[in-house]
């Protein structure tokens, strides 16, 4: 079955208003209370991205990767820590510098509470 090209770019037109959950990401070693923070603009491509390179051993970061390894799925909880709104302009599309500095702010709190990270 063809798809339409009209209703093909309906597709498109609904596909460039939605709006992924945007904010930061907390991979936690919960034994040691080490964190790998991420400042991301898709929270649940990213999850998903994280947990299948740490499945498969190609995380980037190749200390989290051993803890990954030694202590399995189940030492580690992955959590949203902060999620960050949209702008009310719809015009604006890029997030990153209120993505790390909302970053920074979660890296203080925690290296308050005496949070080790990766």
């Amino acid at each position: 079955m063809k798809m339409s090209s009209e209703r093909k770019k309906e597709l498109q037109a609904q596909y460039k208003q939605m709006r992924p959950d945007m904010g930061i990401l907390a991979v936690i070693n919960k034994s040691e209370q080490r964190y790998l923070l991420e400042a991301v603009p898709n929270l649940k491509a990213k999850l998903n991205s994280i947990t299948f390179q740490l499945k498969n051993g190609s995380h980037i970061n190749r200390q989290l990767q051993k803890d990954w390894d030694t202590l399995g799925e189940n030492g580690f909880e992955m959590v949203i820590l902060e999620q960050l709104d949209y702008d009310e302009d719809e015009s604006k599309t890029d997030y990153r510098e209120e993505l790390e500095l909302l970053k920074m702010i979660c890296t203080d709190k925690l290296k308050e509470q005496g949070v080790e990270f990766y």
